[in-house]
């Protein structure tokens, strides 16, 4: 594929008006058992050029290109390849291209994926364009300022379901049991929202205010999709987004479609948004934790239909405003106008996490950056982009009121719909709308790049009043930006063995001291919580009468907001060698059995467990371990049978056993022993204590394979290569490490399941000899493989668990190779500065 810049981008955009699309696949290979790799494509493009005369190129990532016409003579093909597209020479002012070529089936989730359920036999495809896919499906002109209307159509097998953007509009006998489906023009959008899903797809509907709903998953999965929670919760959405925004979605029919294989969570294709089907298509009993994930990603796709795909950024410069938005507006709506009103806890415990640690790592960025090409927009979908942006977004609406940022967006979309714009586009109505001035806001938040850290400093007079109170703002030595925070301030006092909210104050923090002089004076409270309400990012920090009383009474706070910053504050200061590994455990383990906000549950014992593998010291792990599983066992047996919290910490016992006692309790509940009362071992909990046994050398293939025979479908598959990839012997690992660095391309979903598998925290030593491994083998598959499963094998394939000097020196020595493409050297570099961040949390741990 080409590797687009920006340059070429804006220069083409200049020269070009893509007017139409019409696109004509083949898809009758797609069933066969052989000679499927390939689909016939012939597009159809229609395109004005305000420099007669002039030469452009089109994007063709095909196999191979039978033929190409520009305005009814022959275009030379000679030069054609998938890298470089096709030359297009002598454009009219008015031009029609015809490209006939056929294009590969994927199986890397990138452009037409083509995936073969085994339960049935049957083949289901789907097509996933962001950034530049649709290259691989049709010829195109594929960056987003360059909008068009397209026509779809798609000869299919005759049982088959065939959904893309628009509705179909009429469908036609082929011949030898196939169909041709025909669509509807669409409405004018970009191509990487261009979409066609096709196979015997289970499709369920429903019409709200004058809606048509789609909801559609595997003919094999139809009995767990639960189409009236996902409609439910897309009909909320609708109508607040339809509130708030003051314009109608503008196409006559939503589909979602549950997929197999994604490698994302969801893409919002405009009108056919496609969503991960492991995820959110629940198999056996779930919390209300994936309850609300789901929910919030059925938010973040439909908010994209207004920001993003009505109105589409102009080049992926600003990738962060598309994502940034509706990763706000998703927890916006979901607090407001869903069951999940606690969704501001969630996004921080859970999403704003995320945004600090991207933020923290040496590859940090501003949130606003100039992406050059298309290589560096691949890695860029990261924490900061999603997270830290949506922050920033969340601090702005309480900067200009939510009413002005209400009417500045309304005025934004009536002036940019179906067109393209940018960030300035978007601040200039915000301005107009609130009688505030933002550039300076914008500077300093969206152009500078890490984290600041709020602490109080304070002084206790002897009648027990402050005598003085201060917040003291750091910044990182290379990322010096002292910002403007406005924050909460919090008064709490313990009474009845319940912290109550007393007081709060709103300050803003600016430069490196703030003093609260409307503090001093008064009676100091058991805890004093900086940016109560969440209302900034930063990170914070607790004085030591404060971290005393929430060291003993983290649960008494009545907002699990408060509970949230507090348990974000101590996984900060063990990330930063502040706090020794061995407390923050001893902390969860004291508080967490009694907090009732399950997504905290979940996302501090997933904390606790990273903890022990990466920053408590290795000669007391074990000890941290057989803790974790201790309190874990205590704490399902006393939580209320088939509740989610029960369904939390068995997980959590899980995956903390490694003593022989424990590892036989969990066998016990495979085989019909022992079970916590209420529990239920369902299909998904089954595969989880499997994989433990498995990676503690309880058990073994067999047991793999009985497991399978019992859930031959292409979840076991997965939870299967999952498991056996978890072996715990050396020539069990040279088997999967020869699969994974091999010629063969793996399918995208066999690919993760080994790279997760390979390297566990109770297998340091017997993965040892990969680090060298890798650093040898990681240039060429970065080179060879698609972005997708190149970054996924250097993100999990890298040395992580090997915490060491040795393991940074490997690292520095790879680095300073020259020729390495800049995405893979910032992806390894990541991978070092999570070895130095454990480095020095051990060395911390060690000394408590």
């Amino acid at each position: 594929m080409r590797n687009l810049t920006q340059v070429e981008a804006t220069e083409r955009a200049r020269l070009l008006d893509v007017t139409s699309y019409d696109i004509n696949l083949d898809l009758s290979s797609a069933g066969l058992t052989t000679g499927n790799r390939t689909f016939r494509s012939v597009t159809e493009v229609r395109f004005r050029c305000s420099e007669p005369g002039a030469s452009t190129f089109i994007e063709v990532a095909a196999d191979s290109v039978r033929s190409a016409t520009l305005n009814g003579a022959p275009v030379d093909i000679s030069g054609w390849s998938a890298e470089t597209g096709l030359t297009l020479a002598g454009l009219a002012a008015e031009n029609t291209l015809v490209v006939d070529a056929d294009f590969l089936y994927s199986a890397s989730g990138q452009g037409l994926h083509r995936s073969v359920d085994p339960v049935d036999g049957e083949t289901y495809l789907y097509s996933q364009f962001e950034t530049a896919d649709a290259q691989r499906v049709f010829a195109a002109f594929d960056q987003p300022d360059l909008k068009s209307v397209f026509t779809w159509h798609a000869t299919v097998p005759a049982h088959w379901r065939v959904i893309s953007n628009m509705p179909a509009e009429r469908e036609e006998p082929a011949e030898g049991g196939y169909k041709t489906v025909h669509f509807a023009e669409s409405v004018k959008m970009s191509t990487y929202i261009t979409a066609l899903c096709a196979g015997p797809y289970h499709e369920v509907r429903y019409v709200h205010d004058g809606i048509d709903l789609g909801y559609f998953c595997r003919a094999s999965m139809a009995q767990y999709l639960d189409p009236d929670d996902l409609n439910l919760v897309t009909s909320q959405g609708f109508d607040f987004f339809h509130e708030q925004f003051g314009v109608r979605y503008p196409l006559p029919k939503y589909d979602q479609v549950w997929v197999p294989d994604f490698n994302a969570g969801a893409m919002e294709n405009f009108g056919c948004v496609t969503h991960a089907e492991a995820h959110y298509v629940f198999r056996s009993q779930v919390t209300d934790f994936e309850y609300e994930q789901r929910a919030n990603t059925i938010l973040h796709e439909l908010a994209h239909m207004w920001f993003g795909d009505l109105v589409t950024m102009r080049w992926w410069n600003d990738l962060w405003l598309n994502e940034s938005f509706a990763e706000w507006a998703s927890h916006w709506c979901n607090s407001n106008a869903t069951r999940f009103t606690d969704a501001w806890t969630t996004f921080l415990s859970v999403r704003k996490n995320w945004g600090y640690r991207q933020d923290q790592l040496s590859s940090t960025h501003p949130v606003y950056c100039e992406m050059p090409d298309l290589e560096a927009v691949e890695v860029n979908f990261d924490g900061i982009t999603y997270a830290k942006g949506a922050s920033v977004l969340k601090q702005l609406v309480a900067y200009v009121g939510e009413e002005p940022f209400r009417a500045g967006l309304r005025s934004y979309f009536a002036k940019h719909a179906w067109g393209n714009a940018t960030f300035d586009d978007l601040l200039s109505e915000l301005e107009a709308a609130s009688g505030r001035e933002l550039r300076k806001f914008a500077a300093q938040w969206l152009e500078t790049a890490q984290v600041n850290t709020l602490r109080p400093e304070l002084e206790i007079a002897a009648d027990g009043t402050y005598a003085r109170v201060e917040i003291r703002q750091e910044a990182p030595a290379d990322y010096p930006t002292l910002r403007t925070h406005r924050i909460g301030v919090g008064l709490y006092d313990l009474r009845d063995g319940r912290l109550v909210r007393r007081e709060r104050l709103e300050v803003d923090v600016t430069g490196e001291r703030t003093e609260l002089p409307q503090l001093v004076g008064v009676a100091a409270p058991d805890v004093l919580l900086l940016n109560d309400d969440d209302l900034t990012y930063a990170k914070l920090r607790l004085d030591e009468r404060s971290l005393a009383t929430v060291v003993q009474h983290i649960d008494a706070f009545e907002s699990s907001l408060a509970r949230a910053l507090c348990w974000a504050a101590a996984w900060d200061m063990v990330r930063d060698a502040e706090l020794a590994a061995r407390d923050y455990v001893a902390l969860v383990l004291a508080g967490l059995p009694a907090e009732r906000d399950i997504n905290l549950v979940t996302q501090t014992l997933r904390q606790a467990a990273s903890t022990l593998t990466m920053y408590a010291d290795p000669d007391w792990a074990p000890t941290g371990w057989a803790q974790l599983a201790e309190t874990a066992r205590t704490a399902l047996h006393a939580a209320e049978p088939g509740s989610g919290l029960q369904l939390a910490w068995a997980r959590a016992y899980a995956g903390a056993a490694r003593s022989d006692e424990d590892l036989a309790a969990l066998r016990a509940w495979l085989d019909g022993g022992a079970v916590p009362e209420g529990l239920t071992v369902d299909t998904e909990l089954r595969w989880s204590v499997l994989a433990a046994l498995v990676a503690n050398g309880a058990a073994g293939i067999p047991e793999v394979e009985a497991e399978l025979a019992g859930d031959r479908t292409a979840s076991g598959e997965r939870e299967a290569a999952y498991a056996r990839a978890l072996v715990p012997t050396a020539e069990h690992k040279a088997e999967v490490w020869a699969r994974l660095t091999g010629d063969e391309a793996l399918p995208n979903w066999r690919h993760r399941a080994l790279l997760q598998g390979f390297q566990h925290p109770a297998q340091v030593e017997l993965t040892a000899p990969y680090a060298e491994k890798f650093f040898a083998t990681v240039g060429r598959i970065w080179a060879s493989r698609d972005s997708e499963p190149a970054q996924e094998f250097v993100i999990l394939a890298y040395p992580s668990y090997q915490v060491s000097e040795e393991t940074i020196a490997a690292t520095d020595a790879w680095l300073a190779q020259p020729g390495h493409p800049a995405p893979l050297r910032r992806l390894v570099t990541e991978g070092r500065d999570g070895v130095v961040r454990a480095v020095a949390a051990r060395a911390k741990d060690a000394s408590a």
